[in-house]
């Protein structure tokens, strides 16, 4: 099975520890903090969980993003659906930003899901209201809002969806 996906220079794949001296120089923005976990708290908090699955966005071979697949654990909050997977701490490096790599990392997400998580028929992500620039690249491609909300610890959330 092939470990990553791929849509022209950017590419999915599964993190390994040997992957961690990577992140010595990931930058989120004071802004993007607010909303989002540093990939090295993020993959911390793998460690302690086993249904936390750490992912690399790629670009051009060079680590330019990073999120979380959580299972039932992370999904149970937002959504009665044992079969969704709940997309978190996603990020894309603040040097890395306006190339797209955003918007082409959701894009491979689908099959990266079919292909790895076989049985999952959902993707969910909560985002806040507050963050609209996620929001609209969510959307963009293909997260749906069908109206529910939750409280997060920067305010209010959107859950988004997208069905497999």
């Amino acid at each position: 099975m092939e470990q990553s996906i791929s849509k022209g220079i950017t590419r999915l794949e599964f993190y390994q520890p040997e992957n961690l001296t990577l992140f010595a120089n990931y930058y989120l923005s004071q802004e993007q903090s607010r909303f989002t976990a540093h990939p090295i708290d993020a993959i911390h908090a793998c460690e302690n969980e086993e249904e936390r699955v750490p992912i690399l966005i790629l670009y051009e071979d060079k680590l330019a993003g990073f999120f979380v697949l959580h299972g039932w654990n992370g999904v149970k909050d937002y959504s009665d659906n044992k079969q969704a997977l709940l997309l978190r701490a996603y990020s894309v490096d603040s040097s890395f930003q306006g190339k797209g790599i955003a918007q082409s990392s959701l894009e491979l997400l689908p099959a990266f899901v079919k292909e790895h998580f076989p049985g999952k028929n959902e993707i969910i992500l909560a985002v806040n209201q507050i963050n609209t620039i996620a929001q609209h690249v969510y959307k963009k491609c293909g997260f749906i809002d069908e109206g529910i909300r939750a409280m997060g610890r920067q305010g209010p959330m959107y859950i988004l969806h997208m069905k497999l």
